[in-house]
């Protein structure tokens, strides 16, 4: 176990290096794809590779926006940027977010998400149910006025899968299931301004690779065969893609003929259902016998 835990750490470490980097480059002014694209620099410099793309959602958006290949957007000095990066080693999966406020106006959202990130570690250990710290972050985020998102939340970590097994809620959701010592565990509280949900946008820029396909097009198998060897089963962006092709239009041939063939996954951009102002904050963490051990720090 102790080898495990230490190729998390290491993995954890280089996360959180990355996080924060990609936090100082977030700027009003700045492009949300090169920021995107540096912060991938940086890991990849370090000698690990992407455990997803660098997900920079703004605003009402929760999740899963990573920008596209020639992106225009640019942050503004009114936006609240959520950023969630993970580093991988093999199938070492690191995961850790924090929030940035440009706006100068959610200081108390942020506060409140990053305070009921830390009372939940407070509770880490083996044999918490998942329930119980759910309870202890809705009842933060209800306490400073705010809701948490509901339909989001932390989850497990195993070799090979980012979220594996079980779903840690931001709110009582009765889940009985207990932590178990030795599990890895990304925590990610979510609080907004909204009602607490969130649902599918129709912008989608990443994917994963599902199962095995025999494609019809030559571009479609040259495709498959890349994403294969270079990302596995893990997550990609399409601008990765676009990148390495130089064509969005053959890249989005391919991955229409993958997607028919129930060969890919797609990640939508998840959106606050109310519009309401999402704060994020995650780190990943090793269950101890009466306590937790932050690994992306």
């Amino acid at each position: 176990m102790a080898m495990d835990v230490e190729a998390y750490a290491e993995v954890g470490k280089v996360s959180y290096e990355a996080m924060m980097y990609a936090k100082s480059l977030v700027k009003p002014g700045a492009r949300l794809v090169d920021v995107a694209n540096a912060t991938e620099a940086f890991i990849k410099e370090k000698g690990f590779e992407m455990a997803f793309p660098t997900n920079l959602s703004v605003n009402h958006e929760a999740a899963h926006y990573t920008p596209s290949y020639d992106d225009p957007k640019v942050f503004t000095a009114t936006d609240v940027v959520k950023v969630d990066v993970g580093a991988r080693k093999e199938d070492m999966l690191g995961d850790c977010a924090i929030t940035v406020d440009l706006s100068g106006s959610y200081g108390k959202l942020i506060e409140t998400s990053e305070m009921a990130l830390d009372a939940a570690i407070g509770m880490v250990k083996a044999g918490r149910k998942l329930g119980e710290i759910g309870k202890e972050v809705g009842d933060i985020a209800k306490g400073a006025g705010f809701n948490p998102i509901r339909n989001l939340g932390g989850h497990e970590i195993i070799a090979g899968e980012l979220h594996a097994n079980i779903f840690i809620p931001n709110y009582d959701n009765g889940d009985g299931t207990e932590l178990k010592e030795g599990q890895v565990i990304a925590i990610e509280t979510f609080i907004t301004t909204g009602k607490g949900t969130v649902t599918d946008s129709e912008t989608v820029q990443i994917f994963q690779k599902m199962g095995s396909a025999n494609p019809r097009l030559n571009i479609t198998r040259d495709v498959l065969s890349f994403i294969g060897s270079t990302y596995s089963t893990y997550p990609f962006a399409l601008r990765w893609l676009i990148q390495r092709y130089n064509s969005e239009f053959m890249v989005r041939t391919a991955l229409n003929e993958l997607y028919s063939l129930d060969a890919l996954e797609s990640f939508p951009m998840l959106v606050e259902e109310s519009h309401g102002i999402v704060a994020q904050t995650e780190k990943t963490m090793v269950i101890e016998k009466d306590s937790a051990r932050i690994i992306t720090q």
